[in-house]
């Protein structure tokens, strides 16, 4: 029995490897394809589509991936490396994610066109403040003494839980993106399939990763 449990939990780890690394290649290769697309600098719009891909698709599951015991990129760096790594992503998510907030924003305003009017663009705006406040709310992690009463451990459960909600937010919101007359004209069949993929396959990773880093050890805690 001993030996059946120590082979798969074994295979388990490799799945788990395997699908971390996807999660890196998808999430960069992702970012690449909305860039040839968008061909920054083309237009105003142009920056929209790149820095949003940017920042919800590359930096931000990278940012998240850093925690990852089989597929980290930092996996032999401290536990402190890794959080300033962390915090050093998700703020340049952050500003990529409000810097292309501003451009869509000037853009419609230029030229005469309602906002926040789709569903995207509302989920768009709803994901950038959910990051935002999520980023103040990591203050917390980072001067645990402010919160006096709260514990650590909790303070780390529930950043874990709200940043898997924001960035299934952010995966939401460039999977309606995708539904956008801007991205059916140029993308279409299969392509248009496999771009929707990619934030739900990255989003599963990290769902994972959370779930068992964090969520499965608190309900198994007395």
């Amino acid at each position: 029995m001993a030996l059946t449990i120590e082979t798969e939990s074994r295979i388990y780890r490799s799945l788990r490897a395997v699908s971390g690394i996807t999660a890196h290649l998808v999430s960069l290769g992702f970012t690449i394809f909305v860039a040839i697309l968008a061909r920054p600098g083309s237009s105003l719009f142009s920056w929209h589509p790149f820095l949003m891909s940017l920042a919800f698709s590359f930096l931000m599951t990278e940012a998240l991936l850093v925690f990852s015991p089989e597929s980290s990129l930092l996996r032999s760096f401290s536990r402190k490396a890794k959080v300033r790594f962390h915090w050093a992503l998700q703020l340049l998510a952050l500003l990529c994610a409000l810097l292309g907030l501003a451009i869509i924003s000037y853009n419609k305003y230029f030229n005469s066109k309602a906002h926040f009017v789709t569903w995207h663009g509302l989920t768009g705006l709803l994901t950038v403040l959910y990051a935002s406040m999520q980023c103040v709310g990591g203050v917390a992690l980072l001067y645990p003494k402010l919160m006096k009463n709260w514990t650590l451990a909790k303070l780390k459960v529930y950043h874990a839980t709200s940043g898997l909600v924001g960035y299934l937010l952010g995966c939401a919101s460039l999977m309606l993106a995708m539904c956008s007359l801007w991205f059916t004209t140029t993308v279409t069949g299969l392509s248009w399939y496999l771009s929707v993929l990619c934030p739900i396959l990255t989003s599963l990773v990290i769902m994972n990763q959370v779930s068992n880093a964090y969520l499965y050890r608190k309900r198994i805690q007395p």
